[in-house]
C-alpha cells in the first residue's frame, strides 16, 4: 500500500515506507519532500523516546507542530515493532494522507 501526504495543495511525500505505531503511521523521511519541514525545537518525552516536531510551511501558511518524529525510540519501542523508526514522521492537523495507484 503506498501514500500521497498532503497539505495546503503541496506534495509533502509520497510513500510505501511506513511503520504503524500507536495506530499511527510513521513515514520514512527519505520519502518526504523535507523542504515544507520545519524543524520548530519543540520537544517532549513519552514512553517510546523523545519526540520533536516540524511546523509545514506552504507558501507562507504555517501549519505549527502538524508533524513529529522520535529523535531518540527507546530500545524497548524498537523492539516492539521489531524496526527502528528513528526519525520516522507521522502527521495531524489537517494533513491529507490518501492511498494512491
Amino acid at each position: 500500500m503506498a501514500w500521497y501526504i498532503k497539505w495546503n495543495g503541496a506534495l509533502l511525500g509520497k510513500s510505501k515506507k511506513f511503520f504503524m505505531i500507536d495506530g499511527e503511521k510513521f513515514f520514512a523521511p527519505e520519502t518526504l519532500n523535507l523542504e515544507y519541514f520545519k524543524d520548530n525545537g519543540n520537544q517532549k518525552s513519552s514512553p517510546k523516546g523523545k519526540i520533536n516536531y516540524y511546523d509545514i510551511v506552504v507558501n507562507g501558511k504555517v501549519n505549527k507542530d502538524a508533524a513529529w518524529y522520535y529523535s531518540e525510540p527507546t530500545e524497548e519501542a524498537i523492539m516492539a515493532i521489531s524496526s527502528d523508526f528513528t526519525n520516522y514522521v507521522a502527521f495531524g492537523k489537517d494533513v491529507d494522507i490518501s492511498i494512491y495507484p
